[in-house]
């Protein structure tokens, strides 16, 4: 019998739903403010904040003096100010290591915007609805348009080729959106792992460089843009070829437990991965997804104690041109 205090795991609609929107309270958004916010921001994260313009709102990651990300977000320019999208588990954490590097900027604020949300969206309709005419500004990842209650910001579609959009809320104002296409927030969770962007949790922040997690994929890393902590790592990786393992996406036909971010994946008794982010569906499939060894990839590949959970490989909607390369050793 279930212990009635053992909250029920949330599970995502099976198949995954191509229309609708999802609240997504696990996340706030921050205003970056005041004469110092682009050369603040440039000396802190992977993006050239030249190329955050009132169309375009590109990722970025923010990393530790040795390159292992400990934010993963996207940056809206607000006017002169930027906006940014954090965990809610790991804001304060994130905020805190920020400011340290805020207090060198006189008059630049960084604060959460209390009546801010941050919204999904799955398909065209709902976007088309909240966009009017201006729909047609949306064309590729990152394109934003401004409304008069936030800004709609597309996204990288599934795999399977279902449109996703991020509608930034940025006032106390009624949205109007329509409850009757309200979804599930782990219908959003699946879509992001369909995607192929990670998300970074308590157990695997600072675990990973950016390119380990296809960040540089999804537009979110400047290679040209100089430097800013954790560069000098961020770029031999890239420049010098280093990259031996990046981020894959799996599914499990049947997953009595679903692998926690952080648990290790394993060929044989070798380990080779770790598990990034995960979610159940309502099939009792899973899906994951893993930051992998380049020459373990194609093995047989099952999360550490759970042998019976074969790890099937998925397609990403983008190509990680780094796998073609010829597998290098440890050494």
């Amino acid at each position: 019998m279930n212990d009635p205090d053992t909250p029920v795991p949330a599970v995502a609609d099976f198949p995954l739903p191509r229309d609708g929107w999802a609240a997504l309270n696990d996340r706030i958004i921050v205003r970056i403010s005041g004469p110092g916010t682009d050369k603040f921001l440039q000396g802190q994260f992977s993006q050239n904040l030249n190329e955050v313009t009132a169309g375009h709102s590109p990722r970025a990651a923010a990393s530790t003096p040795k390159g292992r990300a400990y934010c993963l977000t996207r940056m809206v320019r607000a006017g002169e100010d930027i906006l940014m999208a954090l965990s809610s588990d790991l804001a304060n954490d994130t905020l805190a290591h920020l400011r340290k590097y805020l207090m060198l900027f006189r008059g630049t604020s960084m604060d959460v915007i209390p009546a801010a949300s941050l919204v999904g969206i799955l398909g065209n309709r709902v976007a088309a609805a909240l966009a009017g005419d201006a729909m047609t500004n949306l064309q590729e990842p990152g394109d934003t348009v401004e409304l008069n209650t936030g800004f709609l910001v597309r996204t990288e579609p599934t795999a399977e080729g279902t449109p996703r959009f991020e509608f930034w809320q940025t006032t106390a104002d009624e949205s109007g959106l329509d409850t009757t296409d309200q979804l599930a927030q782990t219908d959003w969770h699946a879509s992001e792992i369909a995607a192929g962007v990670a998300s970074l949790t308590a157990a695997t922040q600072e675990s990973f460089v950016p390119q380990m997690l296809n960040w540089q994929h999804l537009g979110g890393v400047h290679f040209k843009k100089g430097c800013y902590t954790g560069q000098e790592v961020i770029a031999r990786m890239h420049f010098l070829g280093q990259l031996k393992k990046s981020l894959f996406r799996f599914r499990i036909e049947q997953a009595g437990e679903i692998p926690a971010p952080g648990s290790t994946l394993v060929a044989g008794e070798r380990s080779v991965g770790e598990v990034v982010n995960a979610v159940k569906y309502r099939d009792g499939s899973c899906e994951l997804l893993a930051v992998v060894r380049h020459d373990a990839a194609e093995k047989n590949l099952h999360p550490e104690g759970q042998p019976d959970a074969a790890l099937i490989p998925m397609p990403l909607p983008y190509a990680v041109p780094e796998r073609e390369k010829t597998a290098q050793s440890d050494t």
